[in-house]
């Protein structure tokens, strides 16, 4: 069973509210809880960060969601900066509940954090922000490998990150590919056409091929061309 930081607690209990009330603007929800994002991060330390992001609207960049952040150097954000790979899974339904407490979520430098995430919703039901708190763990986990050296214990793996976190979405996406093509578990040089397939299926069902040129990206590290990649993106999703 996971335990919950003191940060995560508090936001479980902001959860209640968030999901009992409506907002009219991500500015409302900025000003509401911007006081509240600086003394959650300031009681927690240094490797908690807090970041408020804006959700709203149809033509939603999430390369700049950044509307407040407190501690950003542990993911290396500011102000303007990305959302993450789960902006993408609210674009997908922006009336469903997404709020998530103690996930496991990584950082391009490859730290591992505990996440926790609120969302606010407007009067038509619609997610127009999101309060994140990020909790790096890597301070706990050196402790733990000088614990370790010492009395060495079976380490067993964990599950799969839910988020991953870059200084822009072009990062994420990158990390992302990486890890669809490293499912394979063989080169690119050594995939087979359905293996290629396989990598469209997975990277369409965690919402890559929604951000920016993804197909060419995606198509430059499989080595195709733009065209059979989008071939196999439309078998993949006839298939799924």
């Amino acid at each position: 069973m996971t335990t919950r930081t003191a940060a995560e607690n508090a936001a479980a209990a902001l959860a209640g509210d968030a999901a009992a009330q409506t907002y009219e603007s991500a500015g409302e929800v900025l000003r509401l809880f911007q006081p509240v994002m600086r003394a959650l991060a300031t009681a927690a330390g240094p490797s908690v960060e807090v970041v408020l992001h804006n959700l709203d609207g149809s033509d939603l960049d999430l390369d700049h969601t950044i509307m407040a952040i407190e501690n950003g150097h542990v993911t290396g954000r500011s102000v303007g900066g990305p959302s993450t790979s789960l902006g993408l899974d609210v674009l997908k339904d922006r009336r469903k509940n997404h709020d998530a407490f103690g996930y496991r979520a990584v950082t391009s430098d490859g730290r591992e954090l505990r996440s926790s995430s609120v969302y606010f919703h407007n009067a038509a039901g619609d997610i127009i922000a999101s309060l994140c708190i990020n909790v790096d763990l890597s301070p706990l986990q050196q402790a733990r490998n000088m614990l370790e050296a010492l009395l060495p214990v079976p380490a067993g793996r964990g599950e799969p990150p839910r988020e991953r976190f870059g200084s822009d979405l072009v990062s994420v996406m990158d990390q992302m590919i990486t890890e669809a093509v490293a499912e394979i578990g063989r080169p690119v040089e050594q995939m087979s056409r359905d293996d290629k397939i396989t990598v469209l299926a997975t990277l369409e069902r965690r919402g890559v091929t929604q951000m920016r040129k993804s197909i060419e990206t995606i198509a430059k590290r499989l080595h195709i061309s733009r065209v059979t990649a989008y071939a196999y993106l439309e078998e993949a999703k006839a298939d799924g």
